[in-house]
């Protein structure tokens, strides 16, 4: 599509266990059911958005690390790989890329390697959604320096609600120093159980939390078993399970962003 210019959107959360990769996996295959060409970037070390859409990811795989790295980097169009699914498609994660942090530390310009690998592409899709590792990390700062939109899972529990604070912070001190075209899109409540008090008062919470004014997504992420069984097979929820309540929560994710 001529003129085209995709939407770069972080999910970025510096806690662990609130359901970045999950919303990562399962909003791309939601927007790619849509008729979207997705971009599915995985950062983090882990890799597990990787194994998320089925790819495993091999020793003479080129990954995000061979297009980050110094010297010679890899042209991001040759690691990026097809997965199962028509309009869906992966820069994968390796191990290596745990050792970046170490091998860019007196590199100039380090904040900027993926946003210099991944511009020659972003005529090719409609959304780039970008995993996160649960730290702030050089891997980090480059997804928030490349990023324009950030998108925050916040798990209703009430450990992951106080830990918005240091996120924002960080945000904050990005967007002043190094990229000042970035925005928070939405905050998405995650893991939401209304059979306890706690998830509900959450909730409540983030309802109104003058911070996330208009910011809230009405979507909200249920608990839901299929969610971590589809993760077992290796498959996004909304092709693993299309009647289950993860994949309704994913896909009305898909389509208020798109709104």
């Amino acid at each position: 599509m001529a003129g085209r210019k995709a939407r770069i959107i972080a999910v970025v959360n510096e806690k662990g266990g609130v359901g970045k990769t999950v919303t990562v996996i399962n909003l791309g295959a939601g927007l790619s059911l849509n008729g979207k060409d997705v971009l599915i970037v995985d950062m983090d070390p882990q890799f597990n958005a990787t194994k998320g859409v089925g790819v495993s990811p091999g020793e003479d795989t080129p990954s995000v690390y061979d297009v980050i790295k110094v010297p010679e980097p890899v042209p991001a169009r040759s690691a990026i790989c097809k997965t199962a699914w028509q309009h869906l498609d992966l820069l994968p994660s390796h191990v290596d890329l745990s050792g970046v942090e170490v091998e860019l530390v007196d590199e100039p310009g380090r904040e900027n390697r993926l946003k210099e690998a991944l511009t020659p592409v972003l005529d090719l899709y409609d959304f780039i959604l970008v995993d996160t590792p649960p730290s702030l990390s050089i891997l980090t700062v480059n997804v928030l320096a490349f990023a324009r939109e950030i998108l925050i899972p916040c798990q209703t529990h009430p450990y992951a609600y106080g830990a918005l604070d240091e996120l924002l912070e960080t945000v904050s001190i990005i967007k002043e120093e190094i990229n000042p075209h970035i925005r928070i899109m939405g905050v998405l409540a995650t893991f939401f159980d209304q059979r306890t008090r706690v998830s509900n008062k959450v909730l409540e919470s983030l309802k109104a939390d003058k911070r996330f004014e208009n910011k809230l997504f009405d979507t909200v992420i249920r608990v839901n078993t299929t969610i971590a069984e589809s993760a077992y097979y290796d498959k996004p929820v909304v092709f693993f399970r299309r009647s289950s309540t993860g994949a309704a929560d994913y896909l009305s994710l898909s389509e208020e962003i798109l709104k």
